[in-house]
This record gives structure tokens, sequence and C-alpha cells, in this order.
């Protein structure tokens, strides 16, 4: 009888890539995917370590799994399994605590026919599909457990990321390339995240390009070509960490590679190369120390920047993350008031940006929901709704922004 395998993800991007690989492994080596831990045999939690609240809510879920199944066989793998494998280890039904995403060791613990970890990726569960083009940070960030999770910077090598992306074209008109920290792809291997881009473009036609993270200031000449020259083959979409909008900060968060002022310096230029450009970051408020004018200065750099979408988290604190010795600690309440403050100014500014676009070609990707509901995703990444009859889910089409009513306020009217 084929094993039968609940997959559940936390997190990032690269953790979901790596559940889609072990999800396709899982079929190669003659098991099946399951929807809920009441089916499976075993359970396989792909864990996330970036913050507290993560955690916290894999060690619910793996509880709750046994809970419901007692007699399930739980695997945990992902970040959180390299940073407490003891504390993992104890949760009830768990046999196997596997750091990382070692398909071979995954597959062995799965109970899967051998050489199953072997087996290429031609397709993906998502509308979108996700390439991890690399693994691993060479940076330390104070707060950032995930570097300490996942190690140093390792580059896939560009042939093995074409072929794959060329198997990934055959069914998804969406490739997000993703990683830990994707703007030093090739620094290991003689290449870079541009030199990769181009030829992706060059060898896998029709589809569109995404990219995840990348920070502001790696972002060089050949990368702000591509982001910037065809919509159709890379999306004009840039989600660009910022952190904070205060130099003291961001050196006591051990971002030494960028200032406020060269962020924005990088940013101002892409962004005036195209009329038409999504921008988002990722902004922590609370950071031990941040006082109320270094938060005045990340309130005043976000109105400056033109933002369409801004991700807004207190600080948490990590165990064994430097961040946890320094001094200043900010009160809870304090950093939810500030993280507040910045959501407003996000949503007016990202409601500002979404009317500007009424009349305005788009190119749409259609994505799908779990209740069922179709939207439309555009290159610069806002979420539409679909004029009738509604395209299939994973259809690309060319259209015009109209204002609507309703829960998204904009519809894609396909171009005759």
């Amino acid at each position: 009888m084929a094993v039968r395998v609940y997959l559940r993800t936390f997190g990032c991007r690269a953790n979901q890539y790596d559940s889609e690989a072990v999800a396709a492994m899982i079929t190669a080596g003659g098991g099946v995917v399951v929807d809920a831990p009441d089916d499976a045999d075993v359970a396989v939690f792909n864990s996330c370590a970036v913050t507290s609240a993560a955690e916290a809510d894999l060690r619910q879920q793996v509880r709750r799994a046994a809970r419901r199944h007692p007699g399930l066989r739980t695997v945990v793998m992902g970040c959180a399994a390299a940073r407490s494998p003891v504390q993992i280890a104890a949760l009830p039904t768990v046999a196997s605590v596997l750091p990382g995403a070692d398909l071979a060791a995954i597959c062995d613990a799965i109970g899967l026919v051998p050489g199953s970890a072997e087996s290429p990726m031609i397709a993906q569960r998502g509308t979108r599909a996700l390439l991890r083009v690399q693994d691993g940070c060479d940076e330390h960030c104070t707060f950032c457990a995930t570097t300490l999770a996942r190690g140093a910077n390792i580059s896939r090598p560009v042939a093995s990321l074409i072929e794959e992306a060329a198997s990934l074209a055959d069914s998804h008109a969406e490739i997000v390339l993703t990683g830990i920290h994707i703007g030093t792809y090739g620094a290991d291997i003689g290449s870079s995240l541009g030199a990769l881009l181009a030829g992706l473009v060059s060898r896998v036609p029709a589809v569109r390009f995404r990219l995840s993270s990348v920070e502001a200031t790696e972002v060089d000449a050949q990368l702000a070509e591509l982001l910037t020259g065809d919509a159709q083959r890379v999306a004009p979409y840039l989600h660009a960490p910022l952190q904070s909008g205060s130099d003291a900060v961001l050196r006591r968060m051990g971002r030494h590679w960028y200032s406020a002022e060269s962020y924005a310096t990088s940013i101002e230029r892409l962004v005036s190369r195209s009329a038409v450009f999504g921008l988002g970051a990722d902004v922590i408020t609370g950071f031990p120390g941040e006082t109320d004018a270094d938060h005045a200065a990340t309130v005043a750099l976000v109105e400056r920047l033109p933002f369409t979408g801004l991700h807004v988290f207190p600080y948490s604190a990590r165990p064994g993350t430097s961040a946890e010795r320094l001094g200043g600690v900010v009160a809870d309440a304090v950093s939810r008031a500030r993280a507040a403050e910045l959501r407003a100014i996000a949503a007016r500014k990202q409601a500002t940006y979404r009317d500007g676009r009424v009349g305005g070609e788009a190119d749409v990707v259609v994505i799908g929901h779990e209740d069922g509901h179709r939207d439309g995703l555009t290159g610069d990444y806002l979420q539409v709704d679909l004029s009738e009859p509604v395209p299939p889910r994973g259809a690309r089409l060319t259209a015009r922004l109209e204002r609507a009513p309703g829960r998204l306020g904009l519809r894609a009217v396909p171009l005759a």
C-alpha cells in the first residue's frame, strides 16, 4: 500500500520550494500527498525559525495532529529543526528531526523507495512555480536565526537551474526565483543574479520570471535593466528589505552594507526607469535601542519612497542571536504602535498606487485560492478581480485595469 503523507509548510518561499521538492519526491517514490493528518501514515512539517511565533505555531500544529491521530509518524525538517532539535524531538509522535532539506534523509525517514530524492521536479502544486537558486547567507544580521540554521551561501549551477525552469515552464506561467539571500547568487561560482536571470530569460521562453527578496544595493546595472526592460519576461517588481530607516538601528542590526540614504538612492534610481513598478519591503519595529527619533526616521523614509506594499513586523527576539544581548529593550506596546503607524502609511500608499493603475494595461496571471476563488496577479504585484468569464487557474492574459466594487477594487478586463 502506498505511504500517505501529510505535508505542512511554515515560513518563506525557500521553505515552500523545499516542500514542493518533497512532494515531488513522494509522488516519484510511489507515495501519496494527503490533505489532512487524519488520513496520513506520516506527517512532514517543514519548519520556520524566523520568529518565536513561527516556532510556537509549529509545536501547536504537531501536537494537534498527534491528538487527532496518535498513530501518526512525524518528521520535522527545516530551520526550526536545525535550531531546536531537542525540544522538537520531545513533541508527541515525532520520529525524526532533520535540519534543512536533505531530501535523501527525508526520503528514508518517510519510508519511500530509495532513490526517489533524485527525481527531477517538473511541476508544482501552486499556480506560480518556485525556483530556489541558492541557500544560506554569508551575512550575520544580529536579529536573524535563519543564517544560523541555513549556513553559508551556496549557489546552484546555472545549467541545472535552466533545466529545472524549462520543465516548470511547461506547467506554470510564472516562476519566482527564491532563496535565503538571492542577491548574492553566484558569488561562490563566478556568476551573479543578473547573469542567471539573463540566461533564464534567454533559454526559457514565454514564462514570466519574478524575483523574491533582493537587497536594494545588490541590484546592479544588468539586473536593473532586466527588471525594467520587458515586463512580459521579468516582473517589474522588487521586494527590497529595509528593516529600518535609521542608520543607528541598521548598525545595531548588523546590516552594514547600506545606509538609509544609499537604500533610498538605489530605489529611486531603479523606479525612475519604469512608469509601472511595484516596490515592497520588510520593516522591523521595536528593535532593541530604537528610539522615537529612529522610528521617525523610518517613517520619513517610508513616506519618501514609492512603496506599493510593506511587511511590518514587531521585533521578535530569537535565542542564540546577538541581538538578544543588546540593551534598550522596547516595550511591546510601543513596538506594536509603531508597526500600526507604518502599516497605515503603507495602506495609504498602496491605495494611491492602485488608483494610479486604473486605465492602464497589465500582464495578469490567474491565481487560485483554497476557497476556490480565482484572482489575477499583475506583474507589479497587484491582486485584481477578473471579469467574466473567469479564465482558468494558471492562465495568463493581457488586460486593462478598471475600477470595480468589491474586496480588491480593481478588475482585469482581457484585451481583445
